[in-house]
């Protein structure tokens, strides 16, 4: 039976909460690496695909960044890119001291803007046996691109506002994560509400808010031009009706990548986490897994 335990592990001067999973069965098995996208937490159908990994014989190690979810940091709910890279590479560092983990075989799995962080860290590292993006940010141009022009229009001054703030050491502005066509959000694409607040189990907290500078942030980013520089494999989960990673920009810088495979889902951002299109997904993703990283 599939063990589930509670862990943490330092990341700068904060700490990282998660689970691990241990698969039953002979080890060590190899393990992957998870963490959601925008400000999203662990408990969002992460537990979902790391169980059907960890019942596949696979261990899984989920965590939320520092100052979300059940992790450590104030001010809460600060979206740094930096920071969370940051976290990644602490929570690999971590895989590698776990028991009964094959810390030479560990693969990144992220999704949305996950998906963009799971990117640039394997870029800059030899020792991650592989990768899988799913519905991955890559390209904040696109992104910003895709956003209604009214909502661009009310997040900018914020962003603009938020980062003068953090400058000069005062409080931090907030706008949401998700919100209603044309609103004040980040996310705001007619399946946002329903797609992205429908993963949160009942009764978990969460605050549909983050720190409003990231959507600057969000426009300078293009993780996935560093695909070409992803000597793993790595596999592209590619939403063809993506409202937030908009597919053409994906496929674009998917395409770079020396061993990059490309699966296509005819659904939109927030589909392939549940139903049809995640037993879709999850099964295509054991597959790559049982190629590049076969169990001992």
């Amino acid at each position: 039976m599939t063990e589930r335990i509670d862990v943490e592990f330092p990341s700068g001067s904060q700490t990282c909460r998660g689970w691990l999973y241990r698969p039953d069965g002979p080890g060590p098995a190899p393990v992957l690496v998870m963490a959601h996208g925008l400000g999203a937490i662990k408990e969002m159908r992460l537990d979902a695909f790391a169980q059907r990994f960890a019942d596949a014989g696979y261990a899984a190690l989920v965590f939320d960044y520092r100052h979300f979810g059940d992790s450590t940091g104030e001010p809460r709910q600060l979206l740094d890119i930096t920071l969370q890279r940051q976290d990644w590479s602490a929570a690999v560092d971590f895989a590698r001291t776990l028991p009964g983990v094959d810390g030479s075989r560990i693969v990144l799995w992220g999704t949305s803007f996950s998906g963009g962080h799971v990117i640039a860290t394997a870029a800059g590292r030899t020792d991650i046996a592989a990768v899988i993006a799913q519905c991955p940010f890559t390209d904040g141009l696109a992104s910003v691109l895709a956003m209604n022009p009214v909502t661009l229009a009310k997040l900018v001054p914020r962003s603009l506002a938020d980062l003068l703030a953090a400058r000069r050491q005062r409080p931090r502005i907030l706008v949401p994560l998700a919100g209603s066509p044309g609103s004040l959000g980040l996310m705001t694409a007619p399946d946002v509400l329903p797609g992205y607040l429908g993963l949160l189990p009942d009764g978990v907290p969460f605050r549909n808010e983050v720190t409003a500078g990231v959507g600057l942030m969000i426009a300078a980013a293009f993780p996935g031009r560093s695909a070409r520089r992803v000597n793993s494999p790595i596999l592209f989960c590619i939403c063809d009706t993506d409202s937030v990673a908009p597919a053409k920009a994906t496929v674009r810088h998917a395409r770079t990548a020396p061993r990059g495979e490309l699966k296509h889902y005819p659904v939109g951002h927030f589909d392939i986490y549940v139903g049809d299109a995640f037993e879709r997904a999850v099964t295509d993703q054991l597959d790559f897994l049982r190629r590049h990283v076969p169990l001992p």
